[in-house]
């Protein structure tokens, strides 16, 4: 492949210090794999704000390309199962973090990471779906697989509501069945998640702060939950008997505060979700659910688009929590 390419690198000084913008590169800088996709949308995570901010060690090489998921369209094939044409999406395996990922005109990866975009939806809807619809599914499947249903009387929770898997997973929720209380910490954020879906709005602070004890009143028939550490405890005290909560982020940290007592008296579980490297069956089978039961005209109310230039204000914006639901990048405005 010749030519060359406009993508979002990032170099580390000698003080360690990270910085990147766009830049044109040319095809021989791409990294070995079997399949080359022509990008045309990937997302913003609360773990690509990271990375384009130097945070944490979730990069370990440097020049990088970051974006941890992307859609597009094949370009070049050496895979039996795609071809030139084809839409696909990636998200997980580490691109964006050890392979170079989704913030650019080009991507070059192994073939077996790439998923075919299920009928019905274009490249930008999947990628609306990102990794972060992909984990709310998960995290709804899982928790049904451990024996949670629909017909459960009780509140379902989601945690960090707003944000990206949270808005998804109320969706979710809410289109399955379930009574879903949503919390949140901005107040300004209540109708639009009614409008998902939420039956209740509570606010994050309710989970946050306050004396943590060992059991409190039973109140979640299953919780998915996006911060971690003192929220995830407080949640775990107060999950029903033989009940679970499946833990999608860590944005409070990761630490757990929490007593073993729930998990011995009442029997409760903690399931966590990786939609990194996790099973393939596990994988279709969360993209069959959106496909299923994800309401479009939802999707669309809980996305927007941003051009690629202002990739540098989105990263800073999501670490201060003041992005909402999808933010959908297009790598080629």
């Amino acid at each position: 492949m010749t030519g060359t390419f406009r993508a979002w690198l990032l170099e580390q000084g000698g003080d360690g210090q990270v910085s990147g913008g766009l830049t044109e590169l040319s095809a021989d800088r791409l990294p070995a794999g079997n399949v080359t996709v022509a990008v045309e949308y990937s997302t913003l995570n609360y773990k690509d704000g990271m990375i384009l901010n130097g945070i944490g060690r979730l990069v370990r090489q440097y020049p990088h390309v970051p974006g941890v998921d992307f859609s597009g369209t094949v370009e070049t094939s050496n895979h039996p199962r795609f071809k030139p044409g084809d839409k696909v999406v990636l998200t997980g395996w580490r691109v964006g973090e050890v392979w170079w990922g989704g913030y650019s005109q080009k991507a070059r990866v192994d073939g077996d990471w790439l998923t075919p975009i299920p009928d019905g939806f274009d490249t930008r809807q999947a990628m609306a779906i990102g990794t972060a619809g992909l984990t709310a599914a998960m995290a709804l499947n899982a928790l049904e697989r451990d024996n949670l249903a629909p017909s459960d009387e009780g509140d379902f929770l989601v945690t960090g509501s707003s944000g990206g898997v949270g808005s998804v997973a109320v969706a979710l929720a809410a289109r399955s069945g379930y009574r879903v209380v949503a919390s949140t910490g901005r107040a300004e954020e209540a109708e639009y998640l009614r409008r998902l879906g939420a039956a209740e709005i509570i606010d994050r602070a309710e989970l946050s702060d306050g004396p943590a004890r060992p059991l409190e009143t039973e109140r979640w028939v299953g919780v998915v939950d996006n911060v971690g550490s003192k929220t995830l405890a407080r949640v775990i005290a107060q999950l029903k008997s033989r009940r679970a909560v499946a833990a999608c982020g860590l944005v409070q940290g990761n630490d757990l505060p929490a007593s073993v007592l729930p998990f011995l008296l009442r029997g409760v579980r903690l399931i966590g979700i990786d939609s990194v490297l996790c099973p393939a069956d596990q994988r279709e089978a969360a993209w069959a659910r959106l496909a299923r039961d994800l309401n479009r005209d939802l999707l669309e109310s809980m996305t927007e688009v941003q051009p690629i230039t202002h990739l540098d204000r989105l990263g800073k914006a999501i670490l201060r929590g003041q992005v909402r639901g999808r933010t959908v990048i297009d790598v080629n405005a």
